[in-house]
């Protein structure tokens, strides 16, 4: 199992996450998508190899769907964890998660 996050590329606008999501590792993964988001396409962003999520992930997705509104960009997410999800769906967000960009 995976103790850090890793953020990569796996092709044009596509990009995996694996490890945890979570508090401690929040703002790492922030800093990393500040560098690894550069280009002008959309945004594809798998979380299939997430192996933990909190709150502050949930934050971070949310952070990441406002940049990509500033950055007029679509950011979206796919293979989200049920955990993600059900996070979400308390907050009343889960339809920004899976519409991607806010709806």
């Amino acid at each position: 199992m995976t103790t850090t996050p890793e953020l990569r590329s796996v092709g044009t606008g596509q990009l995996r996450l694996s490890g945890p999501l979570v508090f401690a590792t929040a703002g790492e993964l922030l800093d990393v998508s500040r560098r690894t988001f550069v280009g002008d396409s959309d945004l594809s962003i798998d979380l299939g190899g997430v192996t933990k999520v909190d709150s502050a992930g949930l934050a971070l997705l949310l952070e990441w769907l406002r940049w990509g509104q500033a950055e007029r960009r679509s950011v979206s997410f796919t293979h989200l964890p049920d955990k993600l999800l059900a996070i979400a769906r308390l907050s009343g967000v889960e339809e920004m998660l899976v519409t991607g960009n806010g709806g």
